[in-house]
Order: C-alpha cells, then structure tokens, then sequence
C-alpha cells in the first residue's frame, strides 16, 4: 500500500506510541511516585518511576498558544502553586487526522523528561529531541530506553506543527511566522534554567532529531537567538526535499533548501487569509485567530495548493535571518559541534515501478538534467527490480547523500562535524515500507533503536547496531566525540580529511572517503541550491 503521507510522518507516528482522545480519556493518570517533587522556577512537578527510570511528563515550558498567541512568539509558562502531577503525555499539537491520531488542542507546549532512576550527583549530558513529522504531523517520542541506556538526561519537546506553526500574514507582526522554531528555542530556555534539578548539565546540551527534527537542528545551528541555547547537535536525515523543488510531500523545509522569503510567505499568507474570507475584515489577525482549529487545519491541508499557507521554516528575519543552507555556505553558524548524516537510500517521492515510471519521474523531477542523469544512472546497470532501485538510487543522491556531504564540507570549515551515512540496508522493516521492495537504508531506518532495546526477533547483527548507535548519540551527547568504548574510531570531517562513518551492522562500521565519488556528488553539488 502507498503511503498517503511521507515516511517521517508516518514513523513518527507509528515509533512515537501515541494514543487517540478516547484512549486517553478512558484511564485515569497515574498517581506521583514518591521522591519526585522537582522544583521548577514556574511550580513544582511530581512524576513516576520505574524500569530504572524516573519520568516528568508533560510539564509545560511556555504559555497555551491560544486567543491572542495563537501565531505569536512562544511565551514563558506562568507560574503555578500547587504541585502538578506530571503523570502521562500532553496532546499532540493540532495535526490532521493520519493514522486515527488527530488533535485540535491547542494547549501542547509541554515536555517529556526523563532520566535514569539514579543520576548520582547530576550533570548527567542533556539531550533534547525535536520530533519529526514534515513539521505537520507527530509529538515527542520516547526518552526511557536512551536515558537509561546511556546515562543521559532526555527532553521531548511538542511543538506547534502545520499552519499554527508557521503562518506568515502582514498582520501578523514584520517577523511572522516560525512560531515553532520559537517554541524549541524556549523550550531550550527552560532547559537551561530547569535541567540541573532533573539531574541534568544546563551547560552540555545537545539537541538531535530526524527529518524535520534534524531540519530543526540545523534550523538552530544557523539561528541568531538560538545562540549559547546548546552546545552540540546531531541531523539525521535532515536533508530530504526534491533537490529541484518538483513533486514532493512536503513544503520546501529541509537543511539544504532556499526556504521561502518573509515576502514570499507573507504572500501565501494572504492567500490562505483570503480562502477563509478574512484578508477583507478590519481585524485580519483577530479574524483568523477567532477561527476554529478544525477550519484552519482543513484549509491548510489541501494538498500542495497556493492559498494552504506556509507550512514549514521561513527567512523571518529574526529567528532565521537566511536559509540554513545559505547560512552554512557563508559560516553564519552558531559554534556548536555537530553530528550530521543521512540513509543511503533516502527517499521521500512516489517510488517507479516499471521502465515507463522511471522515465517520466526523471524527466518530471530533473527537468534539463535528465539526459545527464539517464546517463550517470542508465537502467540496465541495475539488478531488479531496476526502475526501483534506479530511481530510488537517484532520489538518493541528489536530494540527500550529496547535499548532506557537502553541508559538511561547508559547515566543518568553521565548526567540528561528524559526518555519517546510514548503511544498514536491511534494517528491521517498518509497516508503512512495501516489504517486496528492496528498500535498502530508507529514511530514519536508525530511529527505533533509540527509542527501545533492540527486539529479540531481529539478528545478532542488528542487534549489535542498535547498541553501536546508542552508546555512539550519547557519547557525543556527553564528550562532543562519537568515539567511545565498543565503537570504531570516528574521525572528525574536514576538507583535508572529508571522513563519513559507514554506520552498518554486525560491528563493521569504518570510516570511508569514497561516498562522494560512489553517489556523482560532483555532478549533483553543481546543481546545490547555493553555489560557493
């Protein structure tokens, strides 16, 4: 079966455990375990215990985006007087219905925390996860399994998603838009001010997530007011929109892209305000805040259509003063080390099934290259299904692989950066793949080991790669250095010495410097979105 969404989306929602409305309002929350009443400087939090771990879940980090914030910067939480019982998870931010899992509620700026039951004298590395999603769909995955596996401090951050996210209207202040980028950057503010009674160090964070959460990432890296909020990052797959902008699931977004200009937003802006008869009144702004969440989520889900709104990261000229891709390209960054990688195999696009797909998605997504890509990826070099895993190897490279290399090149000029690529080809399969399919290293395919212990079902191999990822996210976390004790040496990237690390099973992981040339990066970085 086709997925209706793209593949972040749908990971997201199937790793991340969430429950509908009706599962949640048929149990009562869990009562506070003794020993877990954290003073925070908004209130007191209790939680729960168990499994070597202690969890606060659900704590609010800023003010319920509603009435007058609706498509206003994130605002510190007021305080509160009683202990709240943080027991179970928020809402999921206001999302369309995938997957039965929609939400219309409003009031999600909330936290996860999580730590292992003893943190002994605290400054344990913090690690703060942005969810993915296409920044539409999602909520905060779980920490347990990373906290106590590796001996860290683990924040899920909700965010607001979609057009309540992202919306850009003249009414709406000369820096609209990129609400959710603001909701991270306070969430990271309340770290700072908060973690240490978790356990946690305020002065070693690191924050990481996939695809949209990795966009986030180097969202932040190339933010002015996201400055001394973290030390550390780690991308995964944050590179996954259409190199040249053709069909694709979700709005221009990812780490390599030109993100819409302030105008170019505002624009769309007024098209959306428009289709829900508000452009016209007095009060364009209170018209469109005194709308329903249902009515705004279904304008803004048609499809890829001009009057939907922005959807995804925009050049405010605030939080993001140029695109993070251009910001790399020019050494606009924050000075923070980074982890940065991508799969092999990622793709976001309508897969080919036959010779005839393959040609007609080529030429619809390359456009004047296609007779150099028929070229450099000429179908009968490839065993069958050929049309699938030519245009899957295409897809790849162009939108992925080489832009994720040369996001390194450009960013480990000015900072560290360990660069990586996924190359487990035969991870354990998600539901949403079609299994008769070789998908090889799909998109994201390393995100479940980090959210639990590897299955039993799965091989020895596998089950060696769940560990290796696991102590390698949290060894940066805590040193700024993937290598560490049951890992291979992880050497730093630099022009000199452009080293990937080959992440594969069965312990067999090494570092390489023949990516570039495997995948025509020469070819495909002529064609980057911006040029040195």
């Amino acid at each position: 079966m086709k997925p209706k969404y793209g593949l972040s989306a749908l990971v997201a929602l199937a790793l991340l455990g969430m429950m509908t409305p009706t599962q949640a309002a048929s149990r009562s929350a869990p009562a506070c375990a003794p020993g877990t009443t954290v003073a925070t400087d908004t209130g007191q939090v209790c939680g729960t215990t168990g499994d070597g771990v202690r969890s606060w879940l659900g704590v609010p980090y800023a003010e319920p985006p509603v009435g007058d914030l609706r498509w206003s910067p994130a605002k510190r939480h007021a305080p509160w007087t009683d202990v709240l019982q943080a027991t179970e998870r928020g809402s999921a931010c206001p999302q369309a219905g995938v997957l039965g899992q929609p939400s219309e509620n409003e009031d999600c700026l909330k936290l996860n925390i999580a730590t292992p039951a003893d943190t002994g004298a605290g400054g344990l590395p913090v690690m703060v996860e942005f969810h993915g999603g296409g920044f539409r769909f999602g909520s905060p995955g779980p920490g347990a399994y990373l906290a106590q596996a590796g001996n860290v401090v683990h924040v899920g951050v909700g965010y607001r998603l979609g057009i309540f996210g992202f919306l850009s209207h003249k009414a709406l202040g000369p820096n609209a838009g990129n609400y959710a980028l603001s909701d991270q950057q306070e969430a990271l503010r309340w770290v700072r001010h908060n973690i240490a009674r978790f356990g946690g160090d305020p002065r070693n964070v690191t924050i990481f997530g996939a695809s949209a959460g990795g966009s986030s990432v180097c969202a932040h890296t190339a933010s002015p007011t996201a400055a001394g909020l973290f030390q550390k990052g780690i991308v995964q797959s944050g590179e996954y929109n259409s190199l040249r902008g053709g069909d694709t699931t979700w709005q221009t977004q990812d780490c390599k892209s030109a993100l819409p200009t302030q105008a170019e937003a505002q624009a769309q802006g007024a098209r959306f305000a428009t289709a829900l008869k508000c452009e016209q009144t007095a009060d364009v702004a209170a018209c469109l805040r005194a709308l329903p969440v249902k009515t705004l989520l279904d304008q803004s889900s048609d499809g890829l259509a001009p009057d939907r709104g922005t959807l995804a990261p925009i050049v405010d000229g605030r939080i993001l003063t140029m695109s993070p891709a251009e910001a790399f390209a020019k050494g606009k960054v924050n000075r923070v080390a980074l982890m940065h990688g991508v799969g092999r195999d990622e793709v976001q696009l309508a897969p080919a099934t036959t010779p005839e797909q393959y040609e007609a998605l080529v030429k619809q997504q390359y456009g004047s290259l296609a007779p150099e890509v028929f070229a450099r990826y000429p179908l009968n070099r490839f065993p069958e299904p050929a049309a699938f895993i030519a245009y899957r190897t295409i897809v790849a490279d162009s939108n992925s692989v080489c832009p994720a290399l040369l996001n390194d090149e450009r960013l480990s000029r000015r900072i560290p950066v360990y660069a990586f690529e996924v190359d487990n080809a035969d991870p354990p399969p998600l539901f949403f793949l079609d299994q008769t399919k070789p998908n090889g290293a799909y998109h994201i395919s390393e995100v479940p080991f980090l959210y639990g212990p590897p299955r039993s079902d799965i091989s020895a191999n596998q089950r060696t790669f769940g560990n290796q990822i696991v102590a390698q996210w949290t060894g940066f976390a805590r040193t700024g250095n993937p290598t560490v004790d049951g890992t291979p040496l992880w050497p730093r990237y630099t022009h000199g010495d452009p080293a990937v690390m080959s992440l594969v099973p069965a312990g067999d992981s090494a570092a390489t410097r023949e990516i570039a040339r495997q995948h025509n990066c020469a070819f495909w970085n002529r064609h980057a979105p911006y040029v040195d």
